[in-house]
């Protein structure tokens, strides 16, 4: 797994990496695949407080929410996945910034976000 750093309108993403190689026996030779994973951690570095209630979880890029993998009032550490944004064809978990408590959940399954739109939001 490589990590690597990118920037993207203006805002820095971290993402993993997974090299896969493969060995077809049948053949006596050994083919090598690079794909990404599926599923990629996307954390945003720069977050903006908006409120004093607490710090907002904007979607980084424009996409379908997948899954809600939390619920309003739980309690969330820094890295946990909150919800899962499809976009052009990946699937980016978004994790939580810090540790907290969800005080609102402002999306939902199958919704369309631009990036920047608020998707929950942590106190």
């Amino acid at each position: 797994m490589k990590k690597y750093r990118i920037s993207l309108n203006g805002k820095t993403y971290e993402v993993e990496v997974e090299e896969v190689n493969e060995v077809n026996d049948t053949k006596d030779k050994i083919e090598t695949k690079s794909s990404l994973k599926t599923v990629e951690k996307v954390t945003p570095i720069t977050q903006k407080k908006t409120s004093t209630q607490g710090e907002d979880v904007k979607a980084p890029m424009p996409g379908t929410i997948v899954s809600v993998k939390a619920n309003e009032g739980d309690d969330v550490k820094a890295g946990d996945v909150l919800l899962v944004l499809e976009a052009m064809k990946m699937e980016n978990e978004i994790v939580a910034p810090m540790d907290g408590k969800i005080i609102s959940i402002n999306t939902s399954k199958g919704a369309n976000v631009v990036g920047g739109d608020v998707l929950i939001t942590i106190g």
